[in-house]
């Protein structure tokens, strides 16, 4: 049996929502869950491992960092949580101290596998751990857009009364309110969304109804982290299907958070973008270095732009 091991650091909600979702995915054969309050951490094992019985089954623990050394990926989650009115970028000054703590402790049990980042804001501290780190770029990634473009799926889906799976379109740039969707690109079946919309009643097509969608994209953790606290049941199905397109070399087109030099004029910098995602973390030998030709209008490039300075921005903040 070729062993896949997933490592998880952090096991509140979304980390503890995350190893249930691979647990009933069965990606894996062994899987760690690492937290400051170990405890925690047992629990939330058990309460999976009570279920396996009835579904997929797995060696699934709970350890310090030394037990992840000989993961394939280390999924991180831990870090201060996000309060209500409160923007991701204003989480940095908490996280990236706990970031840099984290990744020092992963490397020093020798781990050489792809790091995800999860914990927000997602873009900074993904380039954090990089840089922490020394792995190449192309092995550091973050989860990115990827919740953003299902996000924008499901909003069009119910407008145009479609089915979400065939609603295709990336929400690109910051995780934050800096993103966009990238209009010009979105599809329905395969027909553009000017065309498609010709037949559409909605008015997909409609300058109004982008606004609301980009809205909608843009607000949507705010309007959950009100009402119950945290987001962590569609998070997780997007890192669940990251992780598998990692575990099972998928070379899957995904909107993650990217570590990128010589884009445009710009410095290095880590955004949300398509890439082509496979067992090395970005699949370097497609695309543009692994990323997605993607065509944009003039206007949706300045968006980009903007975007990315002030991910700059933020990132020269926190002393990287």
């Amino acid at each position: 049996m070729i062993k896949n091991k997933i490592a998880i650091i952090g096991a509140g909600s979304v980390g503890a929502t995350i190893a249930y979702n691979l647990s009933n995915r069965g990606l894996a054969n062994e899987m760690v869950l690492v937290d400051v309050n170990r405890e925690k951490a047992e629990a939330e094992v058990l309460d999976i491992t009570h279920g396996m019985p009835l579904g997929s089954t797995a060696n699934i623990y709970a350890a310090g960092y030394e037990a992840c050394g000989d993961a394939e990926i280390a999924i991180i989650t831990a870090g201060a949580k996000q309060r209500p009115d409160e923007s991701r970028v204003q989480l940095m000054d908490r996280n990236v101290g706990i970031m840099r703590s984290m990744v020092g402790d992963l490397m020093a049990s020798g781990f050489g596998g792809v790091i995800l980042v999860v914990t927000n804001p997602v873009d900074v501290l993904t380039f954090v751990a990089y840089r922490e780190s020394g792995l190449p770029a192309h092995q550091v990634i973050g989860s990115g857009t990827v919740i953003d473009s299902a996000r924008l799926r499901t909003f069009l889906s119910r407008s145009c009364s479609i089915n979400p799976q065939n609603v295709h379109g990336y929400v690109i740039g910051e995780h934050g309110d800096t993103s966009f969707p990238a209009w010009s690109n979105v599809t329905f079946g395969g027909v553009g969304v000017q065309e498609f919309c010709q037949d559409c009643d909605a008015g997909c097509g409609d300058d109004e109804l982008r606004r609301q969608a980009t809205e909608y994209v843009r607000q949507a953790a705010q309007t959950i982290i009100k009402a119950k606290g945290s987001t962590y049941y569609a998070v997780a199905q997007a890192v669940a299907i990251i992780t598998q397109a990692v575990l099972r070399d998928e070379r899957r087109i995904l909107p993650i958070t990217a570590v990128m030099s010589g884009f445009e004029d710009f410095r290095e910098v880590a955004f949300s973008y398509p890439h082509f995602v496979g067992k090395n973390g970005i699949a370097t030998d497609a695309g543009i270095n692994g990323r997605l030709r993607y065509e944009l209008t003039a206007e949706e490039q300045e968006q980009l732009r903007t975007s990315i300075r002030y991910i700059i921005g933020n990132t020269e903040q926190a002393g990287y």
